[in-house]
């Protein structure tokens, strides 16, 4: 039985064969532009000079973003606080500036003012003044976050009563926008191992706590005892745990991860 020889292609399947071929060359030349131009792109950025650890296209788009956010912060725009119930223990993130055991006993807070001299609080002096007690979230850059519930001292009110953060030791009331004030604060471990740089009015912001408790019970060494920063309108790189000194400045001061590539402002 002899076979039946295949039909001839039709017109319109020599069209669609046509087009698939022209689409397949256009797809593999569009790719090998825009592969091209990543390339260039990517060797552009290893050779750009560096700003603050990063190559300077990185660290402009970063800056963009911080005037955007900063654009966006307001005093009285407070983050939202939580039912007790919804509380959780948050995950130990981060051992910079926690090696060694440290004994509350003996630790003191050192404040750092221009035109003044340092001076240095114990924990109970700290503890003096009137709490503060708010479930707000724990949000981490790495994308998880935890309902947590913490106590302490608000920072605008410790530096109201001590005159820190004004300039002269201008006296302010706390909840008065002070007169004079200097532009950032920064703050670090004893070892001055991990440090963050805070804008004046983020670090002023009423929900910004220097802390002494997590949860109903007093910080443990791993969740920054004896005293940490609670700034729930920042991300958790900025809530540095054991605070060994806070230092009132003018000049944008350093930040540890900004340092490494991130946002030095990290606002939500």
């Amino acid at each position: 039985m002899s076979k039946v020889p295949p039909a001839p292609p039709s017109p319109t399947d020599l069209s669609v064969d046509r087009q698939i071929r022209q689409m397949t060359r256009r797809s593999f030349a569009v790719g090998a532009v825009a592969a091209g131009a990543g390339a260039l792109g990517w060797l552009g950025l290893r050779s750009a000079s560096l700003e603050d650890g990063i190559p300077w296209p990185l660290r402009r788009m970063l800056a963009f973003n911080e005037r955007v956010a900063g654009s966006l912060f307001s005093e009285t725009r407070l983050a939202g606080e939580f039912s007790s119930d919804l509380v959780t223990e948050p995950r130990v993130n981060g051992h910079v500036g926690l090696n060694g055991a440290i004994d509350a006993g003996s630790w003191r807070l050192r404040v750092e003012c221009p035109d003044r001299n340092p001076e240095s609080f114990t924990l109970a002096e700290i503890q003096f003044l009137p709490s503060v007690t708010m479930t707000t979230e724990l949000r981490c850059i790495e994308g998880w976050s935890n309902a947590v519930q913490w106590k302490g001292v608000r920072l605008v009110e410790f530096a109201a009563r001590h005159g820190f953060g004004v300039k002269s030791g201008r006296p302010f009331e706390m909840d008065q926008k002070p007169r004079g004030a200097f532009r950032y604060v920064r703050l670090e471990t004893p070892t001055g191992e991990y440090y963050v740089g805070l804008d004046m009015a983020s670090a002023f912001h009423p929900q910004t706590l220097l802390c002494y408790e997590m949860n109903g019970k007093p910080l443990s060494p791993e969740h920054g005892a004896p005293l940490r920063l609670v700034i729930p309108v920042k991300y958790g790189i900025k809530n540095i745990k054991r605070i060994g000194t806070i230092r009132f400045s003018d000049e944008r001061p350093g930040d540890y991860w900004a340092k490494r590539g991130y946002d030095w402002y990290a606002g939500l």
